[in-house]
């Protein structure tokens, strides 16, 4: 089966990227998609007790080949540097029958986008997980935060499964939260 993996808003967690390390052992994913704010915690997060942005990079560094990356708030061009990865502000790619838009959702989002039917907006930025269909016809997916969750939600990821054409997010134990096939 084929499997992306999309996550954002590690803000410098070795337990965050060990987790996508660990996943990807168990999924083989054919992409992991990264939505921004890889290492720092910028000035209004409390950065996490497993703050180790060098340990990121390491683990990270495993998966290179797989890595889609996009520029958070708090990203800094010598993680780029460091993970010899582009970071982008805004991706267009195609999944699927999908046109996505790849963002971190402090610069772009559902306001200033022209989102069409069955486009997917994948976006981090706030840490509170979403996955819907918005009336428009398009999908809406941000995966939360893997680190710091916000609004007493859950640490949380998602993967798309490119075989059944759905997206579910999980949390940190892997419980299944939500599920939304793209039809």
């Amino acid at each position: 089966m084929a499997k992306i993996l999309i996550a954002s808003d590690l803000h410098g967690s070795i337990f965050s990227s060990q987790k996508i390390v660990e996943l990807d052992k168990i999924h083989n994913f054919e992409k992991i998609i990264l939505l921004g704010d890889i290492n720092y915690s910028g000035a209004r997060n409390i950065p996490p007790k497993d703050y180790y942005p060098i340990a990121v990079c390491e683990n990270l560094l495993k998966l290179k080949d797989k890595l889609t990356v996009i520029r958070g708030n708090c990203d800094s061009r010598v993680d780029e540097f460091v993970l010899g990865v582009k970071f982008e502000d805004l991706l267009e790619i195609t999944l699927n029958s999908h046109h996505v838009y790849l963002t971190h959702g402090d610069l772009f989002n559902e306001e200033n986008l022209d989102l069409k039917e069955n486009d997917i907006l994948m976006y981090g930025h706030t840490h509170i997980y979403v996955l819907k269909k918005e009336s428009k016809g398009y999908f809406v997916l941000n995966p939360g935060s893997l680190t710091l969750p916000k609004n007493n939600n859950p640490k949380t990821y998602a993967i798309y499964d490119l075989d059944l054409d759905s997206i579910s997010i999980f949390d940190i134990d892997d419980k299944t939260i939500k599920t939304l096939e793209l039809k």
